[in-house]
Formats: structure tokens, C-alpha cells, sequence
């Protein structure tokens, strides 16, 4: 078994290192997509209906490990909030957040470099703090959650996503059965450390949580080439010199060993909302 990709320091300039990797991901995964509701829209939506309802303007949101900015907009746009912070440890994903986001009328919009196990954040000052996809980029995510807790100000709501450990599964057989890594079901899941299994969990050790979700995503790519588009920004399989990151040469090389035919595959994604302790204030 390799190790995981997303904990594997030696490969982080590979994973964070250029915005195209998840654009491209993304991009594959949107046209396929079939079922499911829109991540960030959910999000600014639990925390609309957890929150302090509308007496009260929110004051500083944080998008932790916001990447390419997709969710920062949404919620810049959805909550309203006096101000949003988007955080994330790569200079490259947040220089294609602030092009994405932009200005955002009556919103101060910042974007800060840093590590989300030591937030650029004060303590108790953020009224909402999200951590979408990025938990299991982490060997020790309940540290990422320590930290996202003391920045919450007092009876701050967390939103926190992530996926199951078999999401898009289905890949694995593909891969295997194609002969471009044999051993595609073996390895261990990206999502091993904070998964739709744990993450109540995870949360519970340091904020009492007040809702959790699981909605069922469902992915219907059209044959090798769109497939392709996908598996060339996986990180988790050991493929050949070449073909990582090169979605014509993983192409070609599908269309040579199987018939080329629709696939399916799925993802659970989990919502957990927390809230801070009244003991924490």
C-alpha cells in the first residue's frame, strides 16, 4: 500500500503547488455529476439556518482551506458577512481565489496564507468558521479543529464537509482491471483521516455538534476520455511516467485494454454543524 498522497509531505508542491490540478478536477467531476446539491450553497444554507438568525449581521467568516475560492464566493454572496477570510497554506490556489472572487459589494474580501493547524485568526473572532474538503489533507485533523474552535467567537458555528471512504470507489475497478495499477483497490482512501464516519467524532472532541447530513453524490462520466480528464488529477493510484496529469495519454491507454463504456460511481458527502461551548466563552 502506498501512502496516502494527501499526507505525504514529499508531494505536496505536486497536489498545491498550481491552481490546474483542481481545476481540473472539478471541471471533470461537474459534468458528470447527476445527483447531489451544490457543496457551497449547502453550506451558506446550514449556516443561514443554524446561525443567529437575521437581528444580527454577521462579522468575520473564514473559509479554512479554501482552495480555489469556489465556496468563499458563495458564502461571501449567500451570509452577507461584514467581512470573509479565505485561508489556505498554497500561494498559488489563493491567487486564483482572489481572481475567482473578486470584489463583493459590502463585503471586505481578504485572502491569508497559512497553515490550518496555527489559523492567522484571533481568538473568538469569527462568527462562522467552514472547513469543506480540506480536514483530510491532515494527519491530525481534531489539531485543525482545535484551532478552528479558539478563533470562534462565543456560541460560533462551525460547518464542516467531507466525504466516505469509498467515494468514487467504482474508479478503483477501472484502474485495476485496465492493468494501469493493479493494485488500485488496495491502496488507502484519501479521505482516511476525516471521513463521513468520523467526523462527528472528530468534531464532538471540542464543539457540540447540532446537526449532521449525508446526501449521496452521484457521477456519470461518458466514457475514457471524460474518465480520463478525472484520473489524471487522482493522486492515489501509481500510474506509469506519463500519465499522471495527462489526460490524452491515460485516455489512450484505457481505450487500449477495455472497451470504452459509461461509468458511475458515487460519494457521500457529510455535513457537520457545531457550535462552540458556552463553557469555551
Amino acid at each position: 500500500m502506498t501512502v496516502n498522497p494527501f499526507l505525504d509531505t514529499s508531494r505536496q508542491a505536486d497536489l498545491y503547488g498550481h491552481p490546474s490540478r483542481l481545476a481540473g478536477r472539478t471541471s471533470a467531476l461537474m459534468r458528470a455529476k447527476t445527483a447531489g446539491r451544490p457543496v457551497p450553497e449547502t453550506i451558506a444554507d446550514l449556516a443561514a439556518a443554524h446561525g443567529k438568525g437575521p437581528a444580527r449581521r454577521l462579522g468575520t467568516v473564514a473559509d479554512i482551506g479554501c482552495g480555489r475560492g469556489t465556496s468563499s464566493r458563495v458564502l461571501a454572496e449567500r451570509l452577507r458577512p461584514l467581512r470573509l477570510v479565505g485561508i489556505d497554506a498554497s500561494a498559488a490556489l489563493l491567487a486564483a481565489a482572489r481572481e475567482r472572487v473578486g470584489k463583493i459589494a459590502g463585503v471586505d474580501v481578504s485572502f491569508t496564507q497559512g497553515d490550518f493547524h496555527q489559523l492567522p485568526m484571533g481568538i473568538g473572532t469569527c462568527d462562522v468558521a467552514v472547513a469543506a474538503f480540506c480536514l483530510y489533507h491532515s494527519p491530525q485533523p481534531e489539531r485543525v479543529i482545535e484551532e478552528l474552535t479558539r478563533a470562534l467567537a462565543p456560541q460560533g458555528l462551525a460547518v464542516l464537509v467531507t466525504k466516505s471512504l469509498d467515494s468514487y470507489s467504482e474508479m478503483d475497478g477501472l484502474v485495476a482491471s485496465s492493468g494501469l495499477d493493479p493494485y488500485a483497490g488496495e491502496h488507502e482512501s484519501l479521505y482516511a483521516s476525516a471521513h463521513s464516519g468520523n467526523l462527528a467524532v472528530l468534531a464532538r472532541s471540542c464543539l457540540d455538534v447540532v446537526a449532521v447530513a449525508h446526501e449521496e453524490h452521484v457521477f456519470r462520466f461518458g466514457g475514457h476520455d471524460h474518465v480520463a480528464e478525472y484520473l489524471a488529477t487522482n493522486p492515489k493510484y501509481d500510474l506509469a511516467p506519463g500519465l499522471y496529469g495527462n489526460p490524452a495519454a491515460l485516455a489512450a491507454s484505457l481505450h487500449e485494454f477495455l472497451p470504452d463504456q459509461p461509468v458511475t460511481t458515487t460519494s457521500v458527502i457529510t455535513y457537520v454543524v457545531a457550535r462552540r461551548r458556552k463553557e469555551q466563552a
